[in-house]
Order: structure tokens, then C-alpha cells, then sequence
């Protein structure tokens, strides 16, 4: 189960896509997307992401930074991000120690098979850290229209 709306966003310390360190904190005083994501360049992911860079200009006029965490290390982040000219960060959660503490790593099924993986799932983080909303089981297309309709409707 991801961490319920209401509760504290664990801060956490993870390498861009250019290996520099980032957390969670330095984003503090700005409500943040925070988007957590299978695998780097599938169809699913890729959808997603190019969603929220073809709205990443919305995103930007409101203040609201937006970051990918995959368990995808730095060299593939970067391929991603300039295959598809993504201009937000991605994190790489390499041992998924991040997804696991958000509660987004778990059994999954597919085509009869069983293995761990990340939950697609969204959180919109508040200036003071806090969960305001969780999205789960998301959908990719259209998902980060969902966001801003809800950071609309919250007057952010």
C-alpha cells in the first residue's frame, strides 16, 4: 500500500540523471509531482513521460516541479531523457529503496508471470511536505492532465 494522503513525504537522497544527488527537501516551499515509474523507454513509461513533458510548460508556470523515480540506473535515465528530450528530472532508485519506503515496490503480474516491480503511482506533494493526493494503478495517457486539473482545482 503507497503512503496515504495526509501523511509526511519521506525525504530521500538519490542521483539525477546526471549522477548529481537530489532530495526531496530541496524542493520544500513548492508543491511537487513526484512519479514513480516501472522501466525507462517502454511503452507504458515512455507515454507517461512524454505526457508530462508536452505539459511540462503548465507545470513550470505554476511552480510545480516535476521528478521521475525508476529503479533505472543514471546511464539509462539519461538515454531516456535525450531520446525523448524530457525536461524534468528523473531519479534512479537503483536498489528501490525509495519506491519501498513510499510503498510503490511490490509482487506484479504479467502474461502469467510473476516478479517484484514498481506500482505506477503519482504523488502531489504540498509546500510543507506533506501528501496531498495519491494517484494509484495510474494510467498513463492522459495522467498528467489528471494533475493539473488537480492542481487547478486546489488553486495551485
Amino acid at each position: 500500500m503507497p503512503l496515504a494522503a495526509g501523511s509526511l513525504a519521506p525525504d530521500f537522497s538519490l542521483p539525477d540523471e546526471n549522477g548529481d544527488l537530489r532530495h526531496l527537501s530541496d524542493y520544500r516551499g513548492k508543491v511537487v509531482v513526484l512519479y514513480f515509474y516501472p522501466k525507462d523507454d517502454t511503452p507504458g513509461c515512455t507515454t507517461e513521460a512524454c505526457g508530462f513533458r508536452d505539459t511540462y510548460a503548465d507545470y513550470e508556470k505554476a511552480g510545480v516541479p516535476v521528478i521521475g523515480i525508476s529503479p533505472d540506473d543514471v546511464k539509462k535515465h539519461q538515454k531516456f531523457k535525450t531520446k525523448y528530450n524530457l525536461p524534468f528530472t528523473l531519479l534512479a532508485d537503483t536498489d528501490h529503496a525509495v519506491c519501498e519506503q513510499y510503498g510503490v515496490w511490490g509482487r506484479k503480474k504479467f502474461m502469467g508471470k510473476e516478479y517484484d516491480g514498481v506500482f505506477r503511482t503519482t504523488f502531489l506533494i504540498g509546500k510543507d511536505g506533506t501528501i496531498l493526493r495519491v494517484f494509484e494503478n495510474v494510467k498513463p495517457e492522459g495522467h498528467s492532465q489528471e494533475i493539473l486539473k488537480v492542481l487547478e482545482e486546489m488553486g495551485e
